[in-house]
Order: C-alpha cells, then structure tokens, then sequence
C-alpha cells in the first residue's frame, strides 16, 4: 500500500517562500509524483509533476516560481516555492501515480496524500 505524508505547509506574507516535502512509502516502481493544489470552493488543480526519470512539467500559474524535485534514494518529493501569492493560497496534496507521461490531471494518479496548508497574505 503506497502511504504519502506532506509536510512543510504554514503561513507566509506576499513575496516569500516555503518548501513542502512529501514523504514516500510502499512503493519502489518508477512512478509520477505530482503536487496539487485546491482552494475552498475551486477544483483540484496539477501545480507541478516529475517522474522517476527526472522529467518534470509545471502549470503555467507556478512556472519560473515553484520547482519540483526529488531524492530517490530517500523516497522524498520536495517543492521549493519562491515568490508567493496570495492566489497561492490552498491545501497541497502530493499525489502518486504509475503513467509515463506527466499530466496534472487528478485522474492520472492513485494515491493521495492527506494535505498540508499554505496561506499567503498581502
């Protein structure tokens, strides 16, 4: 069974930074990570994905801010956050999934994680 844990969520103003990490368990298959985001009241959005293999895609919103990677050896899943904003706002899930291709669709990934909070304020 493939457990996820985030953590590294908190409170930050305009303009700073956060780095969540995703720990990893019960799996060693080459395998999609991917961080999502949903606000109250919005759909589950894909903020950022990388496979095993080391080939990463972010979405638009988050490209040139955030930056996704991972360490293979110690089963983790970071996202490095810089320049954040208020629309940054959400709960951030970490996802696993077992395609090839990177797609931030929530339907392409099997196991979830629990959430971690990050608000940003003006």
């Amino acid at each position: 069974q493939v457990q996820l844990v985030e953590f590294g969520g908190g409170s930050v103003q305009s303009g700073g930074s956060l780095r969540l990490s995703c720990a990893v368990s019960g799996t060693t298959r080459d395998r999609l990570m991917g961080w999502f985001r949903q606000a109250p009241g919005n759909e589950r959005e894909g903020v950022a994905a990388i496979h095993s293999d080391g080939r990463t895609t972010y979405a638009a919103s988050v490209k040139g801010r955030f930056t996704i990677s991972q360490n293979n050896a110690k089963n983790m899943v970071f996202l490095q956050m810089n320049g954040l904003k208020p629309d940054d706002t959400a709960m951030y899930y970490c996802a696993a999934g077992f395609k090839w291709w990177l797609l931030l669709h929530p339907s392409e990934y099997d196991y979830w994680g629990q959430g971690t909070q990050v608000t940003v304020s003006s």
